[in-house]
C-alpha cells in the first residue's frame, strides 16, 4: 500500500509517499511560502536527490494540485493508495485513528476554537484531497490518539464535573505521533523490551511537549485541553492561570478572538525575548547580552527540568530521556542544561557524545548513567502512515 502523508502549515505543504511493503520512502516534498507569486518548491526522489523551484502558488488547492503532479510525473507514478493525515483535535469522540468523513470534519470545527492554528487548516486540505482524489481513502491520525491511557487522576481538571462529562475538557495530550514513535523507538536502542521501562520523551521545536510513558504507554503530558498549553512553545502560550487571561481581557478590552490571536501567535519565546520565536535566534541575542533572551531560554530549560522530575516522581522513577524535534535533535547546549542539574536522578550526560555533530539517533549519557539519556529523529509520518494502514485494513 502507498500512502501519502501531508504536514500542513498555514504557509507551507510537506509531505511523504511511502511503499508500506518495506516502509520505503517513495518521494518527498515541500512547498513554502504558500501565497506567494514566488513559493518555494522543493522535491527529493527515492534516492534522495533533491530539486528546487520557484512558482506562483497562491493557495493551499494550488499547493495540492503542485503535489500530485509531482507525484505522478516521476518513476513513483503509481496510484495513491490511502492519504494519512497528521490531525490535532477532533474532541472527545476522535481520539485515535479513523477514517475521514463529514462527521470526523464536523468535529474538527466544533474545536476550531481550541486549536486554531491547526485545524482551519487541515480541515481545508482534507476536503480539498476528498474532492481530487475522490476514490482514495483517507485517515485523520489525532494527536490525542497515543495519550488515551491516561489515568483519569493525571486527565481531570478541578472544574464542575459536568463540563467534563459533557464537553470533553480534560487534558487530552498532543504530539501523540512523535511520543508513540519514541516510545517504540528507545527500546530498540537500548536493547530491552518497552514493559519495565520508565522513559520521558521530550519533543521540542516549536511545539514542545513532556510525555510520561511507562511500559510503552502515555501515562502524563505537559499538553492539557489544547495546544495552546503545558510548556513555552515558540509563539505560544504555555501554562499560564485562566484568571490571568481574564483580567487581561477585562483591562485591555480584548475580544475572544483578540486574545486567542495573541496567545497563539505572539506568546511564548516570542512573546517573552521580544526578538524572535526561533531558538537560534534567541540564543544569538542572549550570547549579546540580550537579558530577554536569556531569560526565554532559562524558562525554557526550567520548564523541561520540572516536567522531567515531576514525571520521574509520578513514574516512582527513571529509566530514561530522550530529546527530539528541532530543538531536542539540534541543541546541545539545551540538552547540556536540562541535564545539568539531573544529578539527584542518576543522569549523567557525557559532554563529548552531546556536542558530536550527527543526524542519527544515538545514546548521549555516560556508560554508568543510571539513566540513559537519548537523542531521537523523530519520524511521525511513519507513525501516521502505519496508522493509515491499520484503519483501512480494518474498514476492508
Amino acid at each position: 500500500m502507498k500512502v501519502l502523508v501531508p504536514n500542513l502549515g498555514s504557509t507551507s505543504l510537506k509531505y511523504q509517499l511511502l511503499d508500506m511493503d518495506g516502509e520505503r520512502v517513495l518521494a518527498r516534498g515541500k512547498i513554502e511560502r504558500i501565497g506567494s507569486a514566488q513559493a518555494v518548491v522543493t522535491t527529493w526522489d527515492a534516492e534522495g536527490k533533491s530539486t528546487q523551484t520557484t512558482a506562483a502558488i497562491p493557495d493551499h488547492r494550488a499547493a495540492i494540485q503542485k503535489l500530485l503532479k509531482h507525484l505522478q510525473s516521476g518513476s513513483h507514478a503509481a496510484a495513491i493508495d490511502a492519504v494519512g493525515f497528521k490531525a490535532v483535535h477532533g474532541g472527545p469522540r476522535y481520539r485515535g485513528s479513523f477514517v475521514v468523513d463529514d462527521a470526523l470534519l464536523e468535529a474538527m470545527k466544533d474545536f476550531v476554537l481550541v486549536a486554531p492554528v491547526h485545524n482551519p487548516v487541515y480541515i481545508q486540505a482534507m476536503e480539498i484531497f476528498r474532492e481530487v482524489l475522490p476514490n482514495v481513502p483517507m485517515v485523520a491520525v489525532f494527536e490525542p490518539g497515543f495519550h488515551v491511557t491516561i489515568p483519569d487522576r493525571a486527565a481531570v481538571y478541578g472544574i464542575p464535573y459536568e463540563w467534563t462529562a459533557k464537553y470533553g475538557i480534560r487534558r487530552y495530550g498532543f504530539h501523540g505521533s512523535s511520543h508513540r514513535y519514541i516510545s517504540q523507538r528507545v527500546p530498540e536502542l537500548l536493547g530491552r523490551p518497552a514493559e519495565g521501562l520508565r522513559l520521558v520523551s521530550c519533543h521540542l521545536g516549536g511545539s514542545s511537549s513532556i510525555c510520561a510513558i511507562q511500559d510503552g504507554k502515555s501515562v502524563d503530558s505537559s499538553f492539557g485541553f489544547s495546544a495552546q498549553s503545558g510548556m513555552e512553545h515558540a509563539a505560544r502560550v504555555g501554562e499560564l492561570d485562566p484568571f490571568a487571561v481574564l483580567y487581561i481581557m477585562e483591562k485591555e478590552k480584548l475580544t475572544v478572538a483578540q486574545v486567542s490571536e495573541i496567545l497563539c501567535k505572539r506568546s511564548g519565546l516570542l512573546g517573552i525575548s521580544g526578538v524572535s520565536s526561533d531558538l537560534r535566534d534567541i540564543e544569538e541575542a542572549a550570547t549579546k547580552g540580550n537579558p530577554r533572551a536569556a531569560l526565554a531560554i532559562d524558562i525554557l530549560v526550567y520548564q523541561i527540568k520540572k516536567y522531567i522530575g515531576g514525571f520521574a516522581a509520578a513514574m516512582g522513577g527513571l529509566d530514561a530521556v530522550a530529546f527530539a524535534g528541532g530543538i531536542g535533535e539540534n541543541s546541545w547546549h539545551v540538552r547540556e542544561a536540562v541535564c545539568r542539574d539531573l544529578l539527584f536522578l542518576g543522569v549523567l550526560l557525557d559532554g563529548e557524545k552531546n556536542h558530536r555533530p550527527a543526524s542519527e539517533d544515538r545514546l548521549i549519557s555516560q556508560p554508568d548513567s543510571s539513566v540513559a539519556v537519548l537523542v531521537v529523529y523523530t519520524n511521525e509520518e511513519i507513525i501516521v502512515a502505519r496508522e493509515t494502514v491499520r484503519v483501512i485494513s480494518g474498514i476492508q
